[in-house]
């Protein structure tokens, strides 16, 4: 297929860091990969065999013999990844890991490399479902129910647009991030209108682990002394229009609460947004960024809760907009 990106041996190898020496025994011994081959007889391995060679580096690390998981496939690879995490995360932290949906092969790759593992500072990930692209995410059933959605995408047009909104509302992840190489500027803003993470590449391995963590809110006095544990901020539930309405609306029972209230909402929206501008755009800072962006978030999703219960009590329609519509 000639959209797919293909590896010579020797590229593989240094995307791995695995020796060109060892992926040629991995191949021939035990059947490992099934390189394509050139009409010279060079091999051409494909993004999955990149996945399934880091895995393998992972897994015979800690112990598994090569001969016995060489001839698994790359979905049984990442439970075994998955499972031995679990192990390591149970002796020294408390918490479930944050779970994560990846679509893109690419991206896959870069996110199960140790070298990307070493920039996730304070939160450990764990990828439960990698699919190819868009078209393989809205037919496939996510049995772990991820929290976190990230996609990686070359063009985002307005119909790539409508597969990852229709995506994620089919699923409910709590937070949804895009990687994108190009895009008009109408669909960037109505995609982070729609409470989405959009960002341009070229992304570093650190920026990106920055990236998730900013969605991670992190209680650090138990991270300190239970070990590293951490929830998936939900994104806005409120436009800056229905904030606007409801800080509009008088009421006798509880004064001013809903007006404040929603001006702590939009405030606190609108710092969060400016975080995550500055995480795009300053990558020295961009952890203490992450940090800012993880708190204002996290604040934000808390009063958003107290304005529904605000609501509630006084009769205030806060999809009143989604209603007329």
């Amino acid at each position: 297929m000639p959209n797919d990106l293909l590896f010579r041996i020797g590229a593989m190898s240094k995307t791995t860091g695995i020796p060109v020496s060892t992926l040629r025994i991995w191949e021939t011994r035990y059947a490992a990969f099934t390189p394509r081959k050139t009409e010279g007889k060079q091999r051409l391995f494909e993004e999955r065999d990149v996945s399934k060679a880091i895995l393998l580096k992972q897994l015979s690390n800690e112990g598994h013999a090569i001969s016995a998981i060489a001839g698994l496939d790359l979905e049984q690879l990442r439970r075994m990844s998955n499972l031995q995490n679990n192990a390591h995360s149970k002796l020294g932290a408390q918490g479930e890991p944050v779970t994560l949906a990846v679509v893109g092969l690419g991206l896959a790759i870069r996110i199960e490399s140790k070298k990307f593992a070493t920039g996730l500072r304070q939160n450990r990930i764990k990828v439960t479902d990698v699919l190819v692209d868009l078209a393989a995410a809205a037919e496939a059933e996510f049995g772990e129910s991820p929290q976190v959605l990230l996609i990686k995408v070359n063009t985002l047009q307005a119909g790539v647009q409508a597969q990852i909104q229709n995506l994620v509302l089919k699923h409910k992840f709590a937070q949804t991030i895009v990687i994108y190489n190009f895009a008009p500027e109408s669909v960037i803003q109505a995609m982070k209108f729609s409470g989405l993470i959009v960002r341009r590449e070229p992304i570093s391995d650190i920026e990106l682990a920055e990236l998730l963590q900013s969605v991670v809110f992190v209680d650090q006095t138990r991270a300190q002394e239970f070990g590293t544990r951490g929830s998936v901020i939900a994104s806005r539930k409120y436009s800056d229009e229905t904030l606007a309405r409801v800080a509009g609306i008088s009421t006798n029972v509880l004064c001013e609460c809903p007006r404040h209230v929603a001006e702590l909402i939009s405030q606190l929206a609108s710092f969060e947004a400016y975080s995550q501008e500055c995480l795009n755009k300053n990558a020295e800072d961009a952890h203490l960024h992450a940090y800012l962006r993880s708190i204002s978030g996290s604040a934000r999703s808390l009063f958003e809760n107290a304005l529904e219960k605000i609501a509630q009590h006084e009769g205030i329609d806060l999809h009143e907009e989604k209603n007329k519509s």
